[in-house]
């Protein structure tokens, strides 16, 4: 049987830089896959020395998109090494911010870096703006500004781009590909709700603001709590933070919920297929308590699609492994004792991966020695089948309205399904949450921040921050010797789903995903694209460091593996 090899460096329209490898049949098939992290992050090296207080300022810069999880995820272990609780308030503020990261982030997520994967934009140009306006109001009685004026506008603004001779931010697209679905009325309904996010988004990021002080790389936490006191007390500060998420909430259940349903329509034969389908091993923590006894998320892994048995998360049956990962030492090991020595063993000659070697700066992490996907997906699944009160429901009227059943959700469009209704929960129920925080103030709980002395802190310690954010779940394991960080490991959920394969030759879950589904036309692989996408991938994984004034403030030497 004949094979032919595709690659697809860089993947576009994600954070950070990925390669996909992929070999096809005769029919197009995909038969084998190869994910590969292109950049060194180096984060863990830089915190080795440094006062564990100060670690989270550092860490956040992982990534430039993601910069509050991971402050909050490096605080939060410096925390639980030492022992420090947080004041109710403090906890609160924080489950503000990181829930209406998530709802930013599903948002930009499917308009601005994945929905062009199934939306044909030139398609759209032929569109009769009367007809799409009355194809709206199929997936909803009074869908998002899509009068036959408003939809008209539109199309005169893309067709002004084509005009020019250029499409702007939709240029290189594979328009016309075989694989699009969407009638151009439906292409036009989603091509105005791009464009409406682009105003939602950057309102979102406000909201984040009022809190974090800033977004990117926020500054109102501190081991022990929180600085945004004064936002906290400012009732005009918490008015504005819910009037945005109202704002949203319309937006989600006018134009995200019913694009997505129409999605599920137009590709409904996709879904029935299992088109981007895994192994169908999920992983989530739950948490985000609110309320006296409720919270947001549930915890659980799900292995090989066994819907009917949910073992109960511990991150003490996490590793990490880098057989086939450009560092040093292959063997897993516990993220308290990992290590990040790069270790790079260069390309082919013709610039293809060494694909029989190491071939990302991605790791593999496991779960009892298994590769897991993490998400929407698996929040999504683990909550409806420990039938949550939050999330059963919501999951239950999508699936009545669009017929899919809960395998659906396990494949390409399932993820992006997922990921819609969990924007929906976290926009709703990030009221109660302000409803908390109201309460506490009302009875003058006004506490954020707990009190301690460095210096009668232990000198040894060890703690982990783990958390469900956007992308899944995201853990930093620190280790404290004489008051210095010893060892640091972040394992992010991108690592978890572009995770190459392990020592076994285990796929992680982009390259599982991959095998199987069939391309219309290998010079343009939207298809591949479609399934990478669906997962968000976030690939920041180099951080470079410079001081202000130019001075250099380190020299780092990668060592090159050579053979005698």
């Amino acid at each position: 049987m004949s094979t032919k090899k595709i690659v697809i460096d860089p993947i576009t329209r994600i954070e950070g830089h990925l390669r996909i490898e992929v070999e096809v049949d005769e029919t197009n098939t995909v038969t084998e896959a190869w994910a590969s992290g292109q950049l060194f992050r180096g984060i863990e090296t830089i915190l080795k020395g440094r006062d564990p207080r100060d670690v989270g300022l550092i860490a956040q810069r992982i990534c430039g998109v993601c910069t509050n999880v991971h402050y909050r995820a490096s605080i939060s272990a410096v925390e639980d090494a030492y022992g420090i609780a947080l004041p109710k308030n403090a906890e609160i503020i924080r489950n503000l911010v990181t829930l209406a990261l998530f709802v930013q982030d599903h948002i930009v997520h499917y308009y601005h870096l994945h929905s062009l994967d199934y939306v044909d934009v030139v398609s759209a140009l032929d569109a009769d703006p009367e007809a799409a306006t009355e194809r709206a109001k199929d997936f909803h009685g009074y869908p998002y500004r899509t009068s036959r004026g408003h939809l008209s506008a539109v199309k005169e603004k893309l067709a002004s781009f084509v005009k020019a001779g250029r499409l702007g931010l939709f240029a290189n697209g594979y328009w016309g590909h075989k694989a699009y679905r969407f009638t151009p009325e439906e292409n036009l309904v989603h091509m105005n709700h791009y464009l409406e996010a682009l105003r939602v988004q950057r309102e979102l990021s406000k909201a984040v603001a009022i809190f974090a002080g800033k977004t990117p790389h926020p500054q109102n936490l501190v081991v022990g709590g929180v600085t945004s006191v004064a936002d906290m007390l400012n009732p005009q500060r918490l008015n504005d933070f819910m009037f945005i998420l109202r704002d949203t909430r319309d937006f989600i259940e006018r134009a995200y919920i019913p694009d997505i349903k129409m999605a599920v329509k137009a590709y409904g034969e996709e879904i029935a297929s299992g088109f981007g389908r895994g192994s169908g091993n999920f992983m989530a923590v739950g948490g985000y308590r609110f309320g006296k006894a409720a919270q947001l998320f549930e915890g659980g892994v799900i292995t090989g699609h066994d819907f009917e048995n949910i073992e109960p998360f511990d991150d003490a049956l996490i590793t990490e492994e880098a057989s086939r990962s450009w560092y040093a030492d292959d063997a897993p090991a516990s993220p308290y004792e990992g290590s990040t020595t790069p270790f790079y063993t260069d390309l082919n000659e013709d610039g293809s991966l060494k694909t029989a070697g190491k071939y990302s700066w991605v790791k593999a992490p496991r779960y009892r020695g298994k590769p897991m996907e993490v998400g929407p997906l698996a929040r999504m699944i683990v909550g409806y089948l420990k039938a949550s009160k939050v999330i059963k429901p919501y999951m239950e009227r999508f699936m009545e309205a669009t017929g899919m059943e809960l395998i659906d959700f396990s494949t390409t469009l399932g993820r992006n399904a997922a990921r819609a209704v969990e924007a929906q929960i976290c926009c709703d129920y990030i009221f109660d949450f302000c409803s908390d925080l109201i309460e506490n103030i009302k009875y003058y709980d006004e506490q954020t921040w707990t009190k301690y002395a460095f210096s009668e802190l232990p000198t040894e310690a060890q703690g982990r921050g783990i958390f469900e954010v956007p992308r899944g779940v995201l853990s930093h394991f620190v280790r404290i010797a004489e008051a210095q960080v010893a060892n640091y490991q972040a394992v992010v959920p991108t690592t978890w789903n572009a995770s190459p394969k392990d020592a076994s030759g285990v796929r992680g879950p982009y390259e599982e995903s991959l095998v199987g589904i069939t391309l219309a036309d290998p010079a343009m692989p939207l298809e591949v694209l479609r399934v990478v996408h669906s997962f968000d991938p976030c690939l920041a994984c180099a951080v470079h460091v410079i001081d202000a004034q130019g001075r250099e403030l380190a020299r780092y030497r990668i060592q090159t593996a050579c053979t005698l």
